[in-house]
């Protein structure tokens, strides 16, 4: 099984994109962030004419996470609040996450805050989503038997390793300690980089800036990820990044970022 995820930053605008590399490559299931458009206006019949079932979480021009799938999902919820109670419900107004399950598998599929700037309220915003993110996968995990993947744009980098040039980027949004440590707090309940299992060194990266060429001098951040539960991180065969989407004409900022789970 391939299940990849791409923040495409508006699906409308990247549709012909989408559908095109979803053709040129045996995705099972893709995971979509910033598709940045109301349900009912979302190009479903686009993808479902592919195969797809489409299942989708929008709002107006910002936000948003969509998830195609060749096998239809079940157990289907978007948003913290379903899972985890009321008190998440005003974190549940940015519709930043969904999930469903396919085969032995749940599949959570989420655009966590970028954070804007240290100084400032969202950067506060960011780091008590994480911890509401770490309450709702822990209630999966004490529920559930599945596996779980966990993908999308985690507007984070990791580590040093994953970002161009990491001078002075620990006072950079995405990259401060307490952004990282935040992390690591939700991947303490067992869940592991899967593009790290294959990939060791620097120089790979999902994100790059649209300002100042970042692209074409490659200064780019690896922000979008997959973690994986232990067994599946077992079963794992393969991640990789896929830059080609980004040479294109008017392409997102980010490239899709694949697994291959035995």
């Amino acid at each position: 099984m391939k299940i990849a995820t791409w923040n495409v930053n508006s699906i409308r605008t990247r549709q012909d994109i989408v559908a095109n590399w979803l053709q040129q490559n045996n995705i099972d299931v893709l995971c979509l962030q910033e598709t940045k458009v109301i349900d009912k206006d979302f190009p479903r019949t686009r993808f479902e004419e592919l195969g797809y079932h489409v299942y989708i979480s929008g709002q107006k021009a910002y936000n948003g996470v969509a998830i195609f799938s060749l096998t239809p999902l079940t157990e289907v919820s978007a948003g913290f609040t379903p899972i985890i109670g009321d008190h998440a419900e005003d974190f549940d107004l940015q519709k930043r996450v969904i999930t469903g399950v396919v085969g032995d598998i749940r599949l959570v599929n989420l655009y966590v805050p970028n954070g804007g700037d240290i100084a400032n309220d969202k950067y506060k915003y960011k780091l008590q989503w994480l911890k509401l993110l770490k309450e709702y996968l822990k209630t999966f995990q004490e529920k559930e038997e599945y596996q779980m993947c966990v993908c999308g744009d985690f507007n984070i980098a990791l580590e040093d390793r994953d970002i161009y040039n990491a001078q002075g980027t620990e006072k950079h949004i995405m990259s401060s300690p307490t952004e990282r440590e935040a992390l690591k707090e939700v991947l303490s309940i067992g869940l592991q980089d899967a593009f790290r299992k294959f990939t060791s060194e620097t120089g790979h990266f999902s994100w790059w800036d649209y300002r100042a060429a970042g692209f074409q001098r490659d200064r780019g951040w690896r922000i979008d990820h997959h973690y994986l539960t232990s067994e599946l991180y077992q079963k794992a065969n393969n991640c990789w990044i896929d830059r080609e989407p980004r040479k294109l004409v008017k392409p997102s900022d980010h490239a899709p970022v694949i697994v291959e789970i035995a």
